[in-house]
């Protein structure tokens, strides 16, 4: 089946998912099993939020770090010089070229995509197609990873939408959002960033510890009679508003966590 028929038959489970005209949709994706292709899949979900709709999705970039996981992992097992050297050429962030790393390949099509907007953000920013998408992204402050002052922020207060396609809540960039309406704690974070003339400087800064390790219990605890359900790809699909799924994490953190 070609391209264009597989994005005619998305129209309907789309609908039936809860995805609308106008609407403003934050979508994670895992494509590995739906056998769907990212730019069909792109392009059928902007079809369906139509000309004034918005297609948002995070497009996050932990390689330019030297204080994040993917970082450690990398540097794991060499020695002070060899770390120092790989630090050395670490590529700095460059929105408008570096690929968002572990973001799936739907994200990828999105930032990629003629006209496609990307926010600031050297470590976590988003990517956005659409009317809004300017609104949404243009103010992504250093020290606001996935706070008020991020799209994240921003897409709570459009009251938009959040899509997922086959993957759990474990990965709900939503929930992120409560950690800073609970007072997480702040830690430091480092990473590379390109200057004007193309060179790159190191700079550092204080935000909220992210921390997603619980993300699973929230969700499991989050959805009945808020979200919709159906299938895209023959794989489980959810639908529900950012504004519920910050509200009931800000719920859980304050018993939880404390």
């Amino acid at each position: 089946m070609s391209g264009p028929e597989v994005r005619a038959r998305l129209a309907l489970p789309l609908r039936a998912v809860g995805v609308r005209p106008g609407m403003t949709v934050l979508v994670h994706a895992s494509l590995r099993a739906t056998g769907l292709h990212s730019e069909t899949l792109r392009d059928a979900l902007l079809d369906a939020v139509g000309p004034t709709g918005t297609l948002v999705v995070p497009t996050f970039t932990a390689g330019n770090s030297d204080t994040s996981d993917v970082h450690r992992a990398h540097v794991r097992g060499m020695t002070p010089e060899q770390a120092a050297a790989f630090r050395a050429d670490m590529p700095a962030f460059d929105p408008a070229r570096t690929p968002s790393h572990g973001m799936g390949r739907l994200a990828e099509s999105v930032r990629t995509a003629p006209g496609a907007v990307r926010s600031a953000h050297p470590q976590t920013s988003f990517a956005a197609i659409g009317p809004r998408a300017h609104e949404l992204l243009d103010h992504h402050i250093r020290t606001s990873h996935l706070g008020e002052n991020s799209p994240l922020g921003a897409l709570y207060r459009a009251n938009a939408q959040v899509l997922m396609i086959d993957v759990d809540f474990d990965v709900c960039t939503a929930f992120h959002l409560a950690e800073y309406r609970t007072k997480a704690p702040l830690r430091s974070y480092r990473c590379v960033v390109g200057l004007p003339d193309g060179g790159k400087e190191w700079t550092e800064f204080e935000d909220v510890q992210l921390d997603e390790s619980d993300f699973g219990a929230i969700g499991a605890a989050f959805g009945w009679g808020v979200e919709q359900k159906g299938q895209l790809g023959g794989r489980p699909a959810r639908m529900f508003s950012v504004r519920a799924a910050v509200d009931h994490a800000v719920e859980w953190m304050t018993e939880k966590r404390r």
